[in-house]
């Protein structure tokens, strides 16, 4: 009893091991010292990025930092011997899901290198930062890809079509450069393939994270040039539910064939000064470089993948891509289904075997969602931040305190070959129903439940195939689906971390089924104290551990609000909701500009101008009145004018580029936002789906405090930085039209 007990701990022990080091496949080698001819070089593209980036400033769309980065930009395209044309406009874009346009001055760079004749292929990436960091990742990695890139391009002959590079401006406020190249840029109309460069991070694989659709031609491309591909088409699938948005959103409005890259490791410096060149991971940058390198090579070469429909693809380790048609895969899907649907009929695994399988993986989610909360009455804000594997270990912990408990209490005496067929048939009824959404997903739902069909049917003859398929089974789900689960949890860093329990239930479940004959072994009595170890002690853990770290910082964004109508100021903080450090009257609520609470207290009067708006026009036209405002910034960075819902604006923009408001939701606001210097005196027009007078909430905001918010400063915490803004003084006031 007391080795069975041992044996038991072990398992279990290397189970949450093996979760822990699920990544690791993906891990990516140091570039090269010295690159072979016809190689990425990662070293020489990060000292071309550290020449463009300069100081290290944060350079937002049309401001001087953003002018003089372009020039240093300018100066390294022509040294890799590209000829540069600016594209200048004051253009607009409508976001694709929420009810906001932006609007800029923005200046492309475009240049082009082979042959005059042909379809081009088109490499983007923005140069402009956010307004709180200086991009070395976002998108600074993509600047220096694509003047590798270009360098190496330029040592082929003969290239047999043209390749334009396309640095862009105005992606960070609303997508703007892209929009300006595919309305007003003559030579869109001759690409027919792109690939965009982007990041939410600063180190881990370059994802291929999208694609065009239908997507063969582009995976086929993928497939044959990329050496070390981290892609899926579930990835894919899901990237498009969410509200997240890159210049593809833009330029998928063209027929082109079309790659999306990022790198997402560590999300906490991701708009903050901590995107900066000592926290770019250069093995990153050599991934990156290396597939866009390849594919451009590729194409260039004249590469024309004569590919049709939809494809199901994913990467094995990193190492290889694998590439099923659409319509084979779900027809696979639905044959496993059947399959397991009958196996599990006739073994009697319908009732309390397949109720045992669903209480653990939804039992998971629970277990691992009574942790959190309970951490979370313990610890204010987001305690995960500075070491997340820590609260992913207690997760899945959790998890397999629940698959224990479902075991025992649940399952009972149900022996291993009836638990099999309830795993793998519950198991296709998820995969069903996630591939009804995101049909991409189905890939990772065929080779283990196969590899376990076959060892059932090999064991008409051979009786112990069985539990060998079951265990190639849960190696293939370990192996295929372990390293994806890594680049969520990544993708979902802010969590709610309990979510990723159930998917960890589905990795460690199989595994503790074939050990259903030694957890029988040892008395119930210990399984359960096993089972309450495995949840307390890795939540204890967690709350030993410290909140943030050097490398990962709470998010602490310190703004000064003046309210012009009002004549009141205020302090807010935008952090993730632990106390502040400063003695004031704080509150959590929800201010004007913003639908994210924040900490706001009472502040001195430090009146501030606030943005101006001017009627210049008003127009009749079907379905409303047309607008035309003169904006007066006062020396603000930005401009937003906020309707609410009811005002039911249809459109807004500058005349060349007026935009329609996406859908949004019944009761979401209004927002049009112009970002930068030229915003002083342009002119929007907005069209106002009512006769009736429209109050708009006019926000002005410029970076920097006044010097009273100097002790709240000082106040912030060691190891707290503004992330998405930079501390900020923000004007508001009223106006109707």
């Amino acid at each position: 009893m007391v080795r069975a007990g041992l044996t038991l701990a072990a398992a279990l022990l290397l189970l949450l091991a093996a979760m822990a080091v699920k990544g690791l496949p993906l891990s990516l080698p140091s570039p090269p010292d010295a690159a072979g001819a016809g190689q990425f070089d990662a070293h020489r593209a990060a000292a071309r990025l550290r020449r463009v980036l300069g100081e290290e400033r944060a350079h937002p769309v049309d401001s001087a930092a953003n002018d003089a980065l372009r020039e240093r930009l300018i100066a390294e395209m022509r040294a890799v011997g590209l000829d540069p044309r600016i594209r200048d406009d004051f253009a607009c874009n409508s976001f694709a899901r929420a009810r906001a346009i932006g609007c800029a001055r923005v200046r492309n760079l475009v240049a082009t290198i082979g042959p005059a004749e042909g379809r081009h292929v088109l490499l983007s990436v923005h140069y402009d930062s956010s307004a709180a960091g200086p991009g070395a990742g976002d998108a600074g990695i993509g600047i220096a890809t694509l003047l590798e890139v270009a360098e190496r391009l330029r040592a082929l002959p003969n290239l047999r079509r043209p390749v334009t590079f396309l640095f862009n401006e105005g992606e960070e406020p609303g997508l703007i450069g892209a929009r300006a190249f595919v309305q007003r840029d003559p030579l869109a109309a001759r690409v027919d393939t792109l690939i965009n460069l982007e990041a939410r991070g600063v180190n881990g694989p370059a994802v291929m994270f999208e694609t065009s659709r239908p997507n063969a031609a582009a995976v086929a491309l993928f497939a044959t040039a990329v050496r070390r591909p981290v892609a899926n088409s579930m990835t894919t699938d899901l990237y498009r539910l969410i509200p997240n948005s890159t210049d593809v959103t833009v330029f998928a409005e063209r027929p082109w064939t079309i790659l999306n890259f990022a790198v997402i490791g560590n999300e906490t410096r991701y708009h903050s000064d901590g995107d900066n060149l000592a926290a770019l991971d250069r093995r990153s940058l050599d991934h990156m470089g290396e597939q866009t390198l390849g594919l451009t090579v590729a194409l260039a070469e004249g590469a024309e993948p004569d590919a049709r429909g939809e494809r199901l693809y994913m990467d094995l380790l990193g190492r290889q891509l694998i590439v099923l048609p659409l319509l084979f895969g779900l027809i696979v899907l639905v044959l496993l289904l059947l399959f397991f649907l009958m196996e599990a009929r006739r073994r009697g695994a319908l009732g309390r075997p397949l109720a045992a399988v669903a209480a653990a993986i939804v039992g998971s989610a629970a277990v691992a969602g009574a942790g959190q909360v309970l951490l979370g009455l313990l610890r204010a804000g987001d305690y995960w931040r500075g070491h997340p594997a820590m609260t992913e270990i207690a997760v899945y912990a959790s998890a397999l305190t629940a698959c224990l408990l479902a075991l025992l209490v649940v399952a009972r005496d149900a022996e291993p070959a009836r638990l099999r067929a309830a795993f793998w048939l519950l198991f296709l009824l998820g995969g069903a129903a996630i591939s009804a959404i995101a049909p991409g997903a189905a890939i990772y739902f065929l080779a283990p439940p196969l590899a376990a069909a076959v060892g059932i049917v090999a064991a008409r003859r051979w009786p112990g195939a069985e539990p060998v398929g079951s265990v190639v089974a849960i190696l293939l789900l370990y192996l295929t689906f372990g390293p994806s689960l890594a680049l969520f949890e990544e993708l979902m860093s802010n969590g709610p971390h309990w979510m990723f329990a159930p998917l960890g239930a589905v990795l460690l479940l199989p595994a503790l089924i074939e050990l259903r004959p030694l957890i029988a072994r040892v008395p119930p009595i210990l399984v359960l104290a096993g089972a309450g170890d495995l949840f307390l002690i890795p939540w204890a853990a967690v709350a030993l551990t410290p909140a943030y770290s050097e490398d990962r910082q709470q998010l602490f964004t310190i703004e000064y609000v003046w309210d012009a109508d009002a004549r009141q100021g205020r302090w807010a903080v935008n952090n993730d909701g632990r106390a502040v450090p400063y003695d004031a009257a704080w509150q959590r609520v929800e201010l004007p500009y913003s639908l994210r609470r924040r900490w706001v207290a009472p502040a001195p009067a430090v009146p501030v101008a606030p943005p101006g708006v001017e009627l210049v026009g008003t127009k009749v036209v079907q379905g409303g009145r047309r607008l035309s405002l003169r904006l007066r910034s006062n020396g603000a960075e930005s401009v937003s004018l906020i309707a609410p819902a009811a005002a039911a604006l249809r459109q807004a923009g500058s005349r060349a580029f007026l935009q329609p408001f996406a859908a949004g939701g019944a009761d979401e606001r209004y927002v049009v936002r112009c970002a930068g210097r030229s915003c002083d005196g342009a002119v929007i027009d907005l069209v106002v789906g009512q006769a009736e007078p429209v109050e708009f909430t006019l926000v002005g905001t410029r970076a920097g405090l006044p010097p009273q918010a100097a002790p709240l400063i000082r106040a912030r915490p060691a190891l707290a930085r503004p992330q998405y803004a930079p501390d900020s003084t923000i004007a508001l006031a009223k106006a109707r039209f």
